[in-house]
C-alpha cells in the first residue's frame, strides 16, 4: 500500500508548496483539493495546470485522488432546487475535466442533504438523477467516480457503505466506487472490517481515506489521536489484496501547522503496518 495526503490541510499554501512539502514528508501522492487556492476550476487556466504538473513531476509524487469543494456549499447533488442542482451538476463536470488536465482519473462525491421539508424519497431521486448524468459524463472520460458515505451532520442519504453499494449495484453504475472515510465508519458505528469485506464481495472499488475521532463527532484528527483501533482494519487490506492508497485526510485544527500533523500522521500509519509486517514475516518462519 501507498501513503498519500489530501491537500485541503495545506489550504493555506499554494498547490505547488503543498506538492513540495509532501514529497519532502516521504509521502507517495497526494490528494487535490478542488477548491481554493488549490484546483477551483475558474483558477485553472493552462498557466496554472502546467505549473501543478510541473510540481508534480519534479517530486515524483502521484495524484491519488482529486476531491472537488462540495460539503454542504455552495453545491448540493440532491437538492430540490432546479437550478441549484443544475449548477451543482455543471461543477462536478468541470472538476472532473480539471481532474484530467492535472492526469488524475479519480473524482471524489459527496451525497448532499436534503432541505427541510424534502423527505428521502425526493432527495434520491434528485441525488440519483444528477448521479446519472454525472456517470455518464465520467464514463466516455474514463473516469472513476468515489461516492463518499457521509454521516447525519453532512448527508441524511448515504450514510453508511452498505448504502453506498446498494445504490451503485441498483442503479448499476459501471464507473462508481467508494471512498471509504474511517471517521465516517466510526462516527455511525459501522464495522470498518466488515465494510471491506462487503466491497470486496460486491467487487467494487475502493478507495480510502484515513482520519481519526472520538466516536461522536466527525473531527478529522490524526490517526492514533482518536479511539479508532486501526491495525485489525490495515490487516483486513493487505488480506483482501488492496494495493492502492491511503489518504491522511485531516481537519482545519491542523492548517496552522500542518506539516508536524502531515508527519505525525506518516509516522503512525507507518509504525503499524511496519509492525503488521513484521509479525508476519515470525509467522512464516514459525511455519517453517
Amino acid at each position: 500500500m501507498k501513503l498519500s495526503i489530501s491537500s485541503k490541510l495545506y489550504q493555506n499554501y499554494r498547490l505547488e508548496e503543498t506538492i513540495k512539502r509532501v514529497a519532502k514528508l516521504g509521502y507517495d501522492g497526494v490528494e487535490i483539493w478542488g477548491g481554493r487556492p488549490h484546483a477551483y476550476y475558474r483558477d485553472m487556466d493552462q498557466r496554472n495546470i502546467l505549473s501543478i504538473r510541473k510540481s508534480i513531476e519534479k517530486t515524483g509524487l502521484e495524484i491519488s485522488g482529486f476531491i472537488p469543494a462540495q460539503f454542504g456549499y455552495p453545491t448540493n447533488l440532491c437538492s430540490p432546487i432546479s437550478t441549484l442542482r443544475k449548477d451543482s451538476v455543471d461543477y462536478i463536470k468541470k472538476s472532473i475535466d480539471t481532474s484530467l488536465s492535472l492526469g488524475c482519473r479519480k473524482v471524489s462525491l459527496c451525497p448532499g442533504r436534503t432541505l427541510y421539508g424534502q423527505g428521502y424519497d425526493s432527495g434520491m431521486a434528485e441525488l440519483t438523477c444528477s448521479l446519472d448524468e454525472l456517470v455518464d459524463y465520467a464514463v466516455a472520460e474514463e473516469v472513476l467516480l468515489l461516492l463518499e458515505p457521509a454521516h447525519m451532520m453532512e448527508s441524511d442519504l448515504i450514510l453508511t457503505v452498505a448504502e453506498g453499494v446498494r445504490l451503485i449495484k441498483e442503479q448499476k453504475y459501471p464507473n462508481m466506487g467508494i471512498a471509504l472515510d474511517t471517521g465516517h465508519c466510526h462516527v455511525n458505528k459501522e464495522s470498518l472490517i466488515d465494510s471491506l469485506l462487503l466491497l470486496k464481495e460486491e467487487n467494487i472499488p475502493l478507495h480510502i481515506h484515513l482520519d481519526d475521532n472520538n466516536g461522536l463527532t466527525d473531527q478529522h484528527k490524526i490517526p492514533g489521536e482518536g479511539t479508532i483501533i486501526f491495525a485489525p482494519f490495515f490487516q483486513t487490506l493487505i488480506e483482501i489484496g488492496y494495493r492502492d492508497y491511503l489518504t491522511i485526510e485531516l481537519g482545519f485544527d491542523y492548517t496552522s501547522n500542518p506539516d508536524e500533523a502531515a508527519y505525525q500522521s506518516r509516522e503512525f500509519v507507518m509504525s503499524i503496518l511496519e509492525e503488521i509486517n513484521s509479525i508476519s514475516k515470525e509467522e512464516n518462519n514459525n511455519e517453517k
